[in-house]
């Protein structure tokens, strides 16, 4: 259960690394959201044609994808802050060059497709460095409160960003790119400026053994395996927001207006929870408190699926996004805790792939589902599936049910000295 708000001996802001890093994210987000809705808009407004959008997805999937595991091995070799560092610069430069090239209107589609392929081969590297970074910043004890904060990044920047970066749009899609690159360059410069200790990485040739090394270590550990696995099959069956645009116009008879506050009730939830997850350590029972946030998502997608008005639509997908940051917050914090600081980027680069083939499989399962059965089918099918999975995996991983905390005390774990920016 969650422990009263910390003492401010123990204050996330006591940890100036940390802030630097979560204004860092907070810029390099806004960044990215508002890059997404200008180079959609932009391809679109060239080609005319849905499936060249598409294309954007896919040339961004393939690295993420491909290159997982060599990037998690390079976290571990090296000094992640540098890998970010060399992540963002490269994602700035292809950044710049779009706005140069829509200013001066000599951009083409598969020039676009081109530096957004750059952007997707630079995020796949940066990935598993910035998320094994988070734990060095802070104590163990106030991890899960970092995550949730962290998480609230990331949850602003998907709610505002695209709003902003529609707004720059009026003025073109330079503009959008320009303001970009700024925050870009804000995010570089934080990044630059971070000092926080990390042991030296001991050095080994890649070689199949190194690369895969993060699956083996996720096998031989049920709880890190219990959380990763859920998190696929949760994400893969539970994707209803995939069908808004369905549920919108058919079946709540809303316009433009009403799909916008569907795409952002569950981001709202999600923010709300981690600002109070921000303030409160969760000190027991830790794996049925997550068990338990999967089963509300699943239920409140069930919700959603029989919902015929707008407002209890609404409140559900509320309760989702709310449900799916405590499970995000407790799956996240349990994987980099029980995971060795020499092993943490090739299991956040697992971590990752298991991320994104959810995601992009989990809108594909839907779309094919309400072809076949119609949207509501789908997403009654996808809740239920949620649920039943949450009940098998509480069979199959007996020790993360009963688990009661995230950090393991006598688990050996070097204090971080994360303090001057």
């Amino acid at each position: 259960m969650p422990s009263p708000p910390e003492s401010p001996a123990h204050s996330l802001l006591q940890h100036r690394a940390f802030v630097a890093f979560w204004f860092a994210r907070i810029a390099s987000g806004f960044g990215f959201q508002m890059l997404s809705v200008a180079v959609g808009w932009q391809i679109y407004a060239i080609t005319g044609r849905a499936f060249d959008l598409g294309l954007i997805g896919l040339v961004q999937f393939v690295p993420s994808v491909l290159l997982a595991l060599p990037a998690g091995h390079v976290a571990d070799q090296f000094e992640r802050r540098r890998i970010v560092l060399l992540g963002q610069v490269v994602e700035w430069v292809a950044i710049a060059v779009l706005a140069g090239l829509s200013l001066a209107h000599g951009i083409h589609e598969i020039g676009i497709l081109l530096l957004v392929f750059l952007i997707g081969i630079a995020k796949a590297f940066e990935f598993p460095a910035l998320q094994s970074m988070l734990p060095a910043l802070v104590p163990a004890q106030i991890l899960p409160r970092a995550m949730a904060v962290n998480g609230s990044a990331g949850q602003a920047a998907m709610i505002m960003g695209p709003a902003l970066g529609g707004f720059l749009y009026v003025a073109g899609p330079g503009v959008v790119y320009a303001v970009c690159a700024v925050l870009y360059l804000v995010s570089i410069t934080l990044m630059a400026r971070l000092r926080y200790e990390q042991a030296p990485p001991k050095r080994e040739p890649a070689t199949l053994k190194t690369l895969f090394a993060g699956v083996h270590f996720i096998r031989r550990r049920p709880d890190v395996l219990g959380v990763i696995s859920l998190d696929l099959f949760a994400v893969l069956l539970g994707g209803a927001t995939a069908l808004l645009p369905i549920f919108a116009k058919d079946i709540l008879h809303t316009g433009p207006w009403g799909l916008g506050l569907l795409r952002a009730a569950p981001a709202v939830g999600a923010l709300l929870m981690s600002v109070w997850l921000a303030r409160h350590n969760m000190q027991r029972r830790v794996g049925a408190i997550m068990f338990a946030s999967v089963a509300g998502f699943g239920i409140a997608t069930l919700v959603f699926a029989v919902s015929t008005t707008l407002w209890l639509s609404l409140i559900a997908l509320f309760a989702l996004g709310a449900f799916d940051m405590v499970s995000m917050v407790i799956r996240g914090a349990l994987v980099q805790l029980d995971t060795p600081d020499d092993m943490r980027g090739r299991v956040s680069a697992v971590n990752a792939i298991f991320i994104n083939t959810s995601n992009q499989l989990g809108e594909f399962e839907s779309g094919m589902l309400a072809a076949w059965l119609g949207a509501v089918g789908a997403t009654v099918i996808g809740g239920i599936g949620t649920l039943v999975v949450v009940g098998l995996w509480m069979t199959m991983f007996p020790t993360l049910r009963r688990r009661q905390q995230l950090h393991v005390e006598t688990a050996a774990r070097e204090e971080p000295a994360a303090d001057i920016l």
